[in-house]
């Protein structure tokens, strides 16, 4: 087990020597003030250059990430990001520049924005984007108030309710409620999609719009997405469209030819760029003409001479983030873009839809498959049947630590029970795919010959289970000496 570096320190030892400061203003009397500054000196750890590396190699070596092993986390598209995106961003234009400096000095940067604006709403099928929103939830929210706007403008005041699917990501509802909407929920079908007729029972003079992914949470296309759209529109509501899984259609189809009004895209998901750990991320928000005038502020502009960045939007919901959204995100997923063109990105979609397929396949008979038809990006199984061996999907995915993968997504979407979520993403090989399959069936058949060692797993791991609930409840998030505490 690794030590805490706290638990490493003695007294004496250091790992770096500053040169002494030759500025005559760079004391702590001169730029800090008075009541800002320590009493005493941090309790910091003592450690030696060697003991500092040493240490948080050994961490990262415990940490899984995509560079380091297969990651077939469900609905989060945890895929290979492209080392050149990486070196692109760290360039010295784009890395040294300042959010506060003149549309003059920063015209490169804003053409990033511009053209990233106008990409997406291609691969999307919207007219205008902004690139504001932090993260996918963010883009929701983002246009969410869009949609309220816009009904506020035109005098509809009434129009108070979201409709939300049983299979929605949970943050659907979340940021519905949020921009001060009431949640509707309707259930799925037979066949994994929206159900029609409970829909038609849903709209009414009050429906702001319907939140709808598809593919959906199942990883299944809603063969009935234009009849969906009809609905709602002659009721009077928007189509939203949210975009995490968006790595299904990529070069495909898009959103806007299925008549979804509004969109947001997960740039750490579909378009390659760091994701997990808590971000950064970025949810650009797209929409049609008509809701255009109701974007956050600013954004970007070209004359045909320079580019700008535009304030003067009266209908604007406002900012919804300060400056310019995180724009080193978005450089890495323009890079990438830029990259792969149409033809790569149609690629992408193919290659992932075929691995999801291809897995989906090879474990539906050790598995239970609530919904056998193709899939998408994604699939849905369940070890529902095997419940007499007391092991649960929670155990099967703990014993996969035990051969070197990060388990998939577990218990979502919560209409299939004892559900496990699996995306490969394009980016895995079939050797991976393989590996990874013949390895879930092994545990499988483990399950019904030794139950107990899949119940206690993982058994190879840096640690064993962890109280989760307790760790959230009450977490330990400062170190403290137990021999020297008061």
């Amino acid at each position: 087990m690794a030590k805490l570096i706290f638990e490493m320190s003695k007294p004496g030892r250091t790992a770096y020597s500053l040169p002494r400061c030759d500025v005559e203003t760079c004391g702590s009397d001169v730029l800090i003030p008075e009541k800002y500054r320590r009493k005493k000196d941090a309790e910091l750890p003592e450690v030696s250059e060697t003991d500092v590396i040493r240490h948080f190699t050994e961490l990262s070596r415990m940490n899984h990430g995509v560079d380091t092993g297969f990651y077939p986390l469900g609905s989060c598209t945890m895929k290979y990001n492209p080392k050149v995106n990486e070196d692109i961003a760290g360039m010295d234009g784009f890395r040294a520049v300042h959010p506060l400096q003149d549309d003059e000095t920063a015209q490169g940067c804003i053409r990033i924005l511009y053209e990233m604006d106008r990409m997406l709403s291609e691969i999307t099928g919207m007219d205008r984007f902004s690139l504001q929103p932090a993260a996918g939830a963010h883009g929701e929210l983002a246009g969410l108030l869009v949609i309220r706007a816009y009904h506020a403008h035109r005098g509809d005041t009434g129009r108070n309710k979201i409709i939300v699917p049983d299979s929605a990501h949970g943050t659907n509802p979340a940021s519905a409620a949020m921009a001060g909407f009431e949640i509707i929920e309707v259930k799925s079908d037979e066949r994994g999609g929206v159900d029609l007729e409970e829909l038609k029972a849903a709209v009414g003079p009050d429906t702001a719009g319907l939140m709808l992914t598809n593919p959906n949470t199942l990883g299944l296309f809603d063969e009935n997405i234009k009849e969906i759209a009809d609905i709602v529109h002659d009721a009077g509501g928007l189509l939203y469209y949210d975009g995490a899984n968006a790595n299904a259609i990529i070069g495909v189809c898009r959103p806007g030819d299925m008549g979804f009004d509004v969109v947001h895209l997960n740039l750490h998901k579909t378009f390659s760029t760091p994701h997990g750990g808590g971000g950064p991320g970025s949810g650009p928000v797209g929409v049609k003409k008509e809701l255009e005038p109701f974007l956050p502020v600013p954004l970007a502009e070209y004359d045909g001479k320079q580019y700008r960045l535009d304030y003067d939007r009266p209908l604007s919901i406002g900012r919804v983030r300060s400056f310019y959204g995180n724009f080193g995100v978005i450089l890495r997923a323009y890079a990438y873009i830029r990259t792969m063109g149409p033809d790569g990105l149609r690629k992408v979609a193919e290659n992932a839809v075929l691995n999801a397929n291809y897995l989906m396949h090879r474990l539906k008979g050790h598995f239970d498959l609530p919904y056998d038809r193709t899939c998408m990006h994604e699939f849905v199984l369940s070890y529902g049947r095997h419940k007499e061996t007391g092991v649960r999907t929670l155990d099967i995915a703990k014993m996969l630590l035990d051969y070197g993968f990060h388990p998939p997504t577990v218990y979502f979407p919560l209409i299939v029970s004892e559900a496990l979520m699996i995306e490969p993403t394009e980016t895995e090989s079939l050797e991976t795919l393989d590996l990874f399959a013949d390895t879930l069936i092994s545990i499988a058949d483990e399950a019904e010959r030794d139950p107990e060692k899949v119940r206690t797993a993982p058994h190879r791991a840096y640690t064993s289970r962890l109280d989760e609930v307790r760790a959230a409840r009450n977490p330990v998030l400062v170190y403290v000496d137990e021999d020297t505490a008061e």
